[in-house]
């Protein structure tokens, strides 16, 4: 959609001096909400959202790409948000994840490493009669279809 480029493009342009920050997706709703999630290596404060809501509302208002009325909302993908990119998974070390595989298999474990092409989880495996061992497993991000960060309240 024309739209939700010039979006993206904006968007790169506002946050293009602050490496640190970083597009993670936009949608546009069929109720005319306009979604952008953008995220930072250490997350993202609620004045870079409000700057960056301004900058492209202000340049869509100029520009009138969007004829109709819409709602425009920015913001850090919700905790429920599967991960996108694979600087999420860096960011999120540490975390416990839940996998979902290409080969149908669903995998929980604390994210300890991830480069481009993979990531390492520690999953809990209890054989019967014996104590709760950890085991490593390395994933090709390309056999991933979902990653869920798992939130604790412990």
């Amino acid at each position: 959609m024309q739209v939700e480029k010039r979006v993206r493009e904006l968007v790169e342009e506002k946050i293009a001096d602050r490496p640190e920050l970083f597009l993670v997706e936009v949608k546009m709703l069929p109720n005319n909400k306009l979604i952008i999630h953008v995220d930072g290596d250490q997350g993202i404060s609620i004045q870079d959202c409000v700057a960056i809501s301004r900058h492209v509302g202000f340049h869509l208002e100029e520009e009138n790409a969007i004829e109709t009325a819409y709602n425009l909302e920015v913001s850090s993908p919700g905790v429920g948000e599967p991960l996108k990119l694979t600087r999420q998974y860096a960011k999120n070390i540490g975390r416990e994840l839940a996998l979902k595989l290409t080969n149908g298999d669903k995998k929980e474990g604390k994210l300890v490493a991830a480069n481009e092409t993979s990531i390492t989880i520690e999953e809990q495996m209890k054989e019967k009669g014996k104590k709760v061992q950890l085991v490593s497993s390395q994933i090709e991000l390309k056999d991933i279809i979902e990653t869920k960060v798992l939130i604790s309240f412990k």
